[in-house]
C-alpha cells in the first residue's frame, strides 16, 4: 500500500465511532481526506487519477449459419414433443391450423440460413483430453461435491447418433471448450501461462441466452493510459479472442464441415426471427430452447438455470401486469387491446456493463479499524447513483445506441411502451406517450390514432394514410426492464442498508418482480461485501460502433461523473435531502433518459420540483418555457438539457477535467451533440445499416426490412470493423512486449517460441486478413490465441516474467492435462 493510501486510511480512523446512519456532515468529513494550501485536495477523492480500476461484461449475439436440416435449433424444434403434439392437435381440429403453420413457416422461410441462439452438435471424440475433463466436470450436479453425481439434465448435452456419442451445447459453452482444447494441445508455453489460460476459462459465462464474457484482467484507468481507452482496449481484445476461439471451434470440431458455422457478434436487440418464433410457441418451450443451461460459472448449474427460468417467468408476468397499469394511467381507454405474449423475449437483448472500482474505498472497507463500514458505503453510494442519473442522457445515442424501426402496427401502447409502466410515474408515462405519438406523426386528419388490432386493418390504414411509424435511437432501453421504479414506502436509493430487499418485497407483492432477482437500475452500487471491491456499474450501454472512439470516451466520462459526485458530496453541495427519495422525483429524472432513447425532443418538469439538482441544471438550460398544455410545468428541450449538462461539467468539474486530462473528451462530446448524424453512435450505426440496406432513410424501409438489415450489418460489416479495431489494440500490445526497453526477456523468448524468426507484427498483419475472411488455419489460430494468453499473463503480472514473479519453469513445458 502506498504512503498516500496509508495516510487516507489513517484519516478514516477519525470516524470509526460513527455507527449510525451517516449525516451529510460526517460524509464530508469522510471524503475531505486532505487539505492543501488552496483548500480541498481533489487528488484525494475516490476515482481521482490512480484510484480507479475497471472491468466490463459483454453480452454477444450468437448464431449458427447453415441449412435447417443441419442446424440444431430447427432440428430440435422438428424433433420435439411440442411440435408433434401441436401437429396432432391441429390435424384433429383441436387447435387452429395456424398454430402449426406459423411454426412451419418459421422453419421453412429462413432464406439467409441464420439461426440465432441455436446450439451446436458434434462428435464427442473430437474433444481433447483436457476439454473432455472440463466438460465432464461441468456436468456435475455440484462441482464442489462430485459425490452427488451428474446433473439430472445431462442427456440434453450428450446423445447417441450413428453409434457414437455426440455433444450438444450452446455457443457460450463452445467457447470454453475451444480454449480448453488449445490449453492442452499447444506446446511452447510455460505452465504459469497455461494456468492463466485455465483462469480465463471462467470468464466465458454460460447463464443467459447470449454468450457473456467478463474482463480477463482488471485495468487501471489513468490519464497516462488514455483513461477509458484502456478498458475499451481490453474489451476489444476479448472480442477478438472470442472470434478466434469460434473460428478454431468451427474447424476443430468440424462444425463448418457439417453445415453449422458458429457466429458471435455485438447486436443489442433480440433477433427479429426469434421474436416471431416466440409468437408461435409456449413460454415453457421457449425457455427449453433458449435459456442457457449454466454449465459454466456456477458450482450448482441447475440452480442457476432455474433462476434464469424464474427471470423469464417474472418478466413475462410483469409485461402482462403492465397492461393493467396502462389502463390505470388512462393510456388504454377501451377493452380493445392486443395482449402481450405470455413469453417475454427481452432477456435476449445484449448490452455492455462497465464497472469502475475505487482503491481508496475498497481499502477502507477492508480495514476494520478505519471505521468506514458498509453503512457509509451504502449511504454515499446511493447518493452518487442519484447524482449520476441526472447526467445519463449524455450517453444515450451519443456513445451507444440501438437503432430500431417500428411500423404503425407496432404502436399498440401495451406493446410499444414495454416495461415503462413499471419504470415511470403515471404522469410522466402519459406525457411521454403523447409526445412519442406526436413524434411518430400518428394522426389522421389531425386526430391522434393508434392501431386497431387486426393486422389487415392496421396495414390498410397505414398504407392509406401514409403512417410510417417511428425510428428509435436506443430501443433496447425501452424494450427491457432497465431501471425499475421505487415504491413510496421502499425507496431504492435512500442510503439505507437493505433498501433494495425491501423494495423487491414490495414489487413482488405487486406482481412486478421477484425477491430472488437482482434489482434492475441504470447505475448500481457494487458493494465491497458482495463484490470484493467498492465501486459502481454502468448498465445503460447498448451497442458501441467503435471500441476506442465510443466506449473509451464513454468510460472516461463515467469516471469523471463518479469523481464529480464525490466532489459534490465532499463539499456539501449535494445531499440526499436535495434529491428526495420519492417515486415521482425519481421518475422525473429518469423520464429524460427514456425520452432520449426514444428520440422525443421535449420533456416536462414541475416548476416547484423538490429536486435541487435538476433545478440547478434547468437554470443553465436554454429555451425553457412554461408549458401551455401542463400548467405548473416547465417545457424543456432534451438537446438543450444535454448541452446544459455539458456546461455544468465545464463549470463544476473543470479542475477534475484538467486533472484527468479530459478536455478532448468534453470537446468530443460537444461535437457529438452538435452533429449526431455523423459523429454520435446513433448516426454512425444508422449510416452503416442504411448502406447495408441500400436506402437513404430508415423511413424508406418497413420496420422488418430495416431491423433485419441492422442484424445483417451487425454480424458482417460491424463485426469486421470491431475485429480490425481489436487487431490495432493487439498489435500495440505485442509491439510493447517486443521492445527491449519496455518488454522482458521472457516476452521476447515467448514470441520467438510461438513465431520463430517471423516478426510479431508481420505475423499478426498476415493473420488478420485470414481471420477477417474466415480462412485462418488451425495453426494460425492457435498461435494467435496463445499469443493473446501470453499478453493477458504479462498484464496480470505487470510485465514480469515467470521467474520475476517468483515462478521458475522451463520455456517448453509439457501440456497440462
Amino acid at each position: 500500500m502506498s504512503k498516500s493510501e496509508m495516510a487516507n486510511i489513517a484519516f478514516l480512523h477519525k470516524i470509526k465511532e460513527m455507527n449510525d446512519l451517516p449525516s451529510p456532515e460526517s460524509i464530508r468529513v469522510l471524503l475531505h481526506l486532505r487539505n492543501n494550501a488552496t483548500g480541498r485536495d481533489i487528488t484525494a477523492l475516490p476515482f481521482a487519477p490512480g484510484d480507479t480500476t475497471a472491468g466490463s461484461e459483454t453480452e454477444l449475439q450468437a448464431a449458427v449459419a447453415g441449412r435447417g436440416d443441419h442446424v440444431d435449433l430447427p432440428r430440435s424444434i422438428m424433433q420435439s414433443n411440442y411440435f408433434a403434439n401441436i401437429a396432432r392437435r391441429a390435424a384433429a381440429g383441436d387447435t387452429h391450423r395456424r398454430a402449426i403453420s406459423d411454426l412451419e413457416q418459421f422453419l421453412q422461410s429462413n432464406q439467409e440460413n441464420i439461426w440465432e441462439n441455436s446450439w451446436v452438435r458434434f462428435p464427442r471424440s473430437l474433444l481433447g483430453p483436457f476439454a473432455e475433463s472440463v466438460f465432464q466436470h461441468d456436468l456435475l450436479s455440484d462441482k464442489q461435491n462430485p459425490e452427488q453425481g451428474l446433473r439430472t439434465d445431462q442427456d440434453r448435452f450428450v446423445f447417441q447418433q450413428d453409434g457414437q456419442d455426440f455433444v450438444r451445447i450452446p455457443i457460450s459453452y463452445l467457447l470454453k471448450l475451444s480454449l480448453a482444447d488449445i490449453i492442452s494441445t499447444r506446446t511452447g508455453l510455460l505452465n504459469p501461462v497455461r494456468k492463466t489460460a485455465r483462469r480465463m476459462l471462467g470468464h466465458f459465462l454460460n447463464d443467459n441466452t447470449s454468450p457473456e464474457t467478463c474482463s480477463f484482467n482488471i485495468v487501471s484507468i489513468h490519464p497516462d493510459t488514455g483513461m477509458g481507452r484502456a478498458v475499451a482496449g481490453e474489451m476489444a481484445k476479448r472480442f477478438l479472442f472470442t472470434q478466434l476461439l469460434l473460428q478454431y471451434a468451427n474447424g476443430k470440431y468440424r462444425l463448418t464441415a457439417t453445415g453449422q458455422t458458429a457466429l458471435a457478434y455485438l447486436s443489442p436487440h433480440p433477433p427479429i426471427r426469434q421474436k416471431k418464433l416466440n409468437n408461435c410457441i409456449s413460454d415453457a418451450f421457449y425457455r427449453e430452447l433458449f435459456m442457457s443451461p449454466c454449465l459454466s460459472g456456477w458450482n450448482r448449474g441447475e440452480l442457476k438455470h432455474e433462476y434464469m427460468h424464474l427471470c423469464h417467468r417474472v418478466l413475462s408476468r410483469s409485461q402482462m401486469n403492465a397492461v393493467a397499469k396502462l389502463r390505470e394511467a388512462g393510456i388504454i381507454t377501451s377493452n380493445l387491446i392486443l395482449l402481450p405474449n405470455t413469453s417475454n423475449i427481452s432477456l435476449a437483448n445484449n448490452g455492455t456493463h462497465v464497472s469502475l472500482g475505487s482503491r481508496l474505498l475498497s481499502a477502507a472497507l477492508c480495514d476494520p479499524a478505519s471505521g468506514f463500514t458498509n453503512i457509509h458505503e451504502k449511504y454515499f453510494g446511493d447518493l452518487v447513483v442519484k447524482i449520476v442519473e441526472h447526467f445519463l442522457p449524455l450517453f444515450v445515442g451519443t456513445y451507444s445506441a440501438a437503432p430500431y424501426r417500428l411500423d404503425f402496427s407496432d404502436f399498440h401502447p401495451e406493446k410499444a411502451l414495454g416495461f415503462l409502466p413499471h419504470e415511470l410515474d403515471y404522469t410522466h408515462l402519459r406525457m411521454l406517450w403523447r409526445r412519442w405519438r406526436k413524434k411518430a406523426n400518428l394522426k389522421i386528419c389531425g386526430n391522434p390514432v393508434t392501431p386497431f388490432g387486426p393486422p389487415w386493418l392496421d396495414r390498410m390504414i397505414s398504407t392509406t394514410f401514409c403512417l410510417k411509424g417511428d425510428f428509435v435511437p436506443d430501443f433496447r432501453l425501452i424494450d427491457y426492464l432497465v431501471s425499475i421504479m421505487s415504491t413510496s414506502t421502499s425507496p431504492a436509493l435512500d442510503g439505507r442498508l437493505h433498501n433494495n430487499d425491501r423494495l423487491k418485497k414490495d414489487l413482488s407483492d405487486l406482481g412486478v418482480f421477484d425477491t430472488k432477482m437482482s434489482l434492475y437500475l441504470f447505475e448500481k452500487l457494487r458493494d465491497y461485501g458482495t463484490m470484493g471491491f467498492s465501486g459502481f456499474e454502468g448498465r445503460h450501454y447498448s451497442l458501441f460502433e467503435s471500441f476506442a472512439e465510443d466506449m473509451g470516451q464513454a468510460v472516461s466520462l463515467q469516471n469523471l461523473l463518479y469523481l464529480l459526485a464525490f466532489k459534490y458530496i465532499a463539499s456539501g453541495k449535494v445531499t440526499h435531502n436535495q434529491i428526495p427519495d420519492d417515486p415521482i422525483i425519481e421518475s422525473e429524472r429518469r423520464q429524460i433518459v427514456f425520452g432520449a432513447a426514444i428520440g422525443i425532443p421535449t420533456f416536462f418538469v414541475r416548476q416547484d420540483t423538490d429536486n435541487a439538482m435538476i433545478k440547478k441544471i434547468l437554470n443553465k438550460t436554454e429555451d425553457v418555457r412554461t408549458s401551455r398544455r401542463y400548467p405548473g410545468y416547465h417545457r424543456v428541450r432534451n438537446l438543450e438539457y444535454r448541452r446544459a449538462l455539458l456546461q455544468v461539467l465545464r463549470e463544476d468539474a473543470q479542475d477534475l477535467i484538467d486533472m484527468l486530462d479530459l478536455d478532448q473528451t468534453l470537446d468530443d462530446l460537444a461535437a457529438r451533440l452538435d452533429d449526431p448524424e455523423n459523429l454520435a453512435a446513433i448516426g454512425k450505426l444508422t449510416k452503416g445499416i442504411l448502406e447495408e440496406a441500400n436506402a437513404r432513410s430508415p423511413f424508406k424501409l418497413a420496420a422488418d426490412e430495416f431491423n433485419l438489415a441492422a442484424e445483417q450489418f451487425y454480424r458482417s460489416e460491424l463485426k469486421n470493423r470491431h475485429i480490425r479495431e481489436a487487431f490495432v489494440f493487439f498489435k500495440e500490445e505485442v509491439v510493447r512486449m517486443d521492445k527491449p526497453e519496455v518488454g522482458t526477456q521472457y516476452a521476447r523468448e515467448t514470441l520467438q517460441a510461438l513465431l520463430g524468426s517471423q516478426g510479431a507484427c508481420e505475423f499478426i498483419t498476415m493473420a488478420e486478413r485470414d481471420v477477417l475472411e474466415g480462412r485462418a488455419s488451425l495453426e494460425t489460430l492457435e498461435r494467435l490465441i496463445c499469443l493473446m494468453v501470453v499478453a493477458v499473463f504479462l498484464e496480470q503480472h505487470g510485465g514480469e516474467s515467470p521467474a520475476d514473479a517468483g515462478i521458475s519453469e522451463r520455456l517448453y513445458a509439457s501440456p497440462v492435462h
